[in-house]
């Protein structure tokens, strides 16, 4: 698999215009798209009507001035904190874009006329349907389906993989994408996308934000974050009539830091950035998100429907076990069947000479060997050895055949043990020394190193896991139970599939699915996150709501795992923003009181000097807690596998308790900074 791209959270070009941006998006027209925000920058502005006018709200203090410009400044320093934010996410988004436009060259294509000759034109004027030749050392102009030819392909410009794939015509692995080199021969390519609407194009909007629309979660929780603003609004509205009443004049700037303060604008500045670095954490991941939402549906899986081969298992029939037959010696088995395999390339030839010298064996070629190669006549491969041994390996029909001829005998336990490999969905290899049959090498479909963990993880945070296979139900279990898969479907066909994906969807679940022949394309379009591998056919990608350019079925956990990542850095940061508003209210509102009302003091249990002071404490660590939490938005909450109540409880307890004791002790700490600097000036 190939591993996420790193990328610095902010270089120097991203914190230019981040800083730029910053100030840019104080555009009220801007602001008015995050409402809290929005609401911040009014009181900025009123604050600062305030610093020209001290006596607009009946405020006629000495200090009025003064007081209302610092309020005003740390206003504008909070909605600018918030602006950075946004900006950062942003500019990493379109730092990427920017390398990924690299690969896109306005380069030569050979388009192919009616009439067999080539046309040379620019790859920007192909349209759709139109063919293409291409050679090795060219780049492939635009994204196509190869309908003539194979060739090997260099997609490092597109996935970072050095080693280059092989693309065919038919079957699944006819997808190409434009920017990516032809290494050897030549393909004929039909282009499948409009100038301007490859996956590549696609991908950078997408980074950019400029495709980016507000996925269901994000309005929900903007909608919250609006209505908690509105019921504060009318609280705040409603202290300035109760002051008047118990004999305190309170000043409008006092009351705009208390709604400042009190509105969850820590979460608020902070929300469109945690959507953004999602976006772009799944981007860095070498998948192609068609919507915000896509990404954020992965969080929501119930229900993983996984093919088993080339995602489960390797797909190559590998060498599990010896098994001796006749009264022959285990070693000798292992030595005969390492010897029929030192220059055996297959799959299984490889695989059956790393388990014998796992096993102990030493054996090494004699000079004078001949090797015999693997045949669809004789279904078998051997060597004859210098002394005139014989040892041979294949189909147990063909070895039996063989050791007829030669007029030895067929052991009695030989079929129980063939029938015995075959029942568990294996395949048995006949090993035989001369006119004598050794044993059997039992080959099997192998599970994936590391699968076992993964889907344990899932398990563990409540997702279940479904292998579809064509295989029969023997056969099916037997690596359903291996891998430790939550079930699985045998002897499945395409329409089973979209069943499947309905019945769990009826249950209320959310269905997460791999695929990448055109027979996968109903069952992507249908389950709720479909991702497509770059290298099936177009039906497939076009169907799924995401696209992994690195070709890897089982990238699916990740991406899930990323998506969950989204919403618990979200909830998270939630949590700690609401949480925050405890303390701050225990530093504002003995302060607006406190001289009136004195058994309000018990109340201020921070011990904070003066009620200016405390006011503007309050409103200084509201504003600097912005940028401190750019990193966790960015980067995301550590994912942890576990089931939903345990990672409620945890994030309860470090975002929640976390998020009320961070003010006490930052609101204390700024208290006593300030305080000799309030003094200074008369306050």
């Amino acid at each position: 698999m190939s591993k996420k791209k790193n990328q610095k959270l902010v270089t120097p070009e991203i914190l230019r215009q981040a800083i730029i941006g910053s100030f840019t998006k104080l555009n009220p027209r801007y602001m008015m798209k995050n409402p809290v925000m929005f609401v911040v920058e009014i009181g900025f502005l009123i604050s600062l009507l305030l610093s020209f006018v001290p006596g607009l709200f009946g405020d006629t203090s000495a200090n009025a001035r003064i007081y209302n410009i610092i309020v005003a400044v740390i206003l504008l320093i909070t909605v600018l904190f918030a602006n950075f934010a946004e900006s950062v996410a942003e500019g990493r988004g379109k730092a990427q874009a920017a390398s990924l436009r690299k690969t896109q060259k306005d380069t030569l294509a050979h388009l192919l006329q009616e009439d067999g000759s080539t046309k040379d034109v620019m790859s920007s004027e192909l349209k759709k349907g139109d063919v293409v030749m291409v050679s090795a050392g060219e780049i492939i102009p635009g994204d196509g389906e190869v309908i003539e030819g194979i060739a090997s392909v260099d997609e490092s410009a597109i996935t970072g993989e050095s080693a280059p794939v092989v693309r065919e015509s038919g079957g699944d692995f006819c997808s190409v994408t434009g920017g990516t080199t032809v290494v050897s021969d030549w393909l004929k390519i039909r282009i499948t996308s409009e100038p301007g609407n490859s996956f590549l194009d696609r991908m950078i909007a997408l980074v950019e934000g400029a495709s980016r629309k507000k996925t269901p979660n994000e309005i929900a929780l903007n909608t919250l974050l609006v209505s908690l603003t509105i019921i504060f609004l009318i609280v705040i509205v409603t202290l300035y009539p109760i002051g008047l009443y118990s004999g305190v004049q309170i000043q409008m700037s006092t009351l705009i830091a208390l709604m400042v303060c009190l509105i969850p604008t820590t979460i608020g500045g902070l929300l469109s950035a945690i959507g953004i670095a999602g976006m772009d954490r799944v981007t860095r991941f070498n998948v192609i998100a068609m919507s915000g939402k896509a990404v954020e549906a992965c969080g929501d899986v119930d229900t993983m429907i996984l093919d088993k081969t080339g995602t489960i298992t390797y797909g190559n029939r590998l060498a599990a076990d010896f098994y001796p037959v006749g009264g022959a010696k285990r070693e000798e088995l292992i030595r005969c069947a390492a010897l029929t395999s030192l220059h055996d390339e297959t799959p299984e030839g490889k695989s059956t000479l790393e388990l014998a010298r796992r096993l102990g064996d030493a054996s090494e070629e004699t000079p004078g060997s001949e090797f015999l190669e693997f045949t669809a006549q004789t279904r078998m491969s051997g060597v004859n050895l210098p002394d005139g041994t014989k040892v041979r390996k294949g189909a147990s029909d063909a070895i039996e055949q063989y050791i007829k001829d030669l007029g030895g005998k067929i052991p009695s336990d030989l079929h129980e043990q063939v029938n015995q490999i075959s029942s568990l969905g294996g395949t048995p290899l006949v090993v035989c020394e001369n006119d004598r049959i050794l044993g059997v090498i039992y080959l099997k479909d192998t599970v994936k190193a590391g699968m076992v963990e993964r889907f344990e993880r899932l398990r563990a945070i409540g997702i279940k896991t479904i292998m579809c296979t064509g295989d029969n139900p023997l056969t099916a279990a037997t690596i359903a139970k291996e891998a430790g898969v939550d079930g699985f479907v045998a002897e499945c066909k395409p329409e089973d599939k979209i069943k499947l994906i309905k019945k769990e969807q009826s249950e209320g679940k959310i269905v997460a699915m791999t695929g990448d022949g055109t027979n996968d394309a109903p069952a992507l379009a249908q389950a709720n996150v479909g991702l497509a591998m770059n290298s099936g056919t177009t039906a497939a990608k076009e169907a799924a709501n995401m696209v992994d350019l690195d070709s890897d079925p089982t990238k699916i956990l990740e991406v899930v795992e990323i998506g969950k990542q989204l919403l618990i850095t979200r909830g998270s940061l939630t949590t700690f923003s609401i949480a925050n508003d405890i303390a701050k209210y225990f530093a504002i509102i003995p302060a607006m009181f406190m001289q009136a009302i004195p058994q309000l003091g018990v109340l201020n249990i921070m011990n904070l000097a003066s009620p200016y002071s405390a006011i503007l404490s309050a409103l200084i660590f509201n504003a600097i807690i912005i940028p401190c939490l750019i990193p966790l938005a960015m980067k995301g909450v550590k994912y942890r596998p576990m089931s939903s109540g345990k990672l409620l409880a945890r994030n309860m307890l470090i975002f929640g308790v976390g998020g009320i004791i961070a003010p006490f002790v930052g609101i204390k700490i700024i208290d006593i900074l300030i305080h000799p600097l309030l003094t200074l000036i008369g306050f």
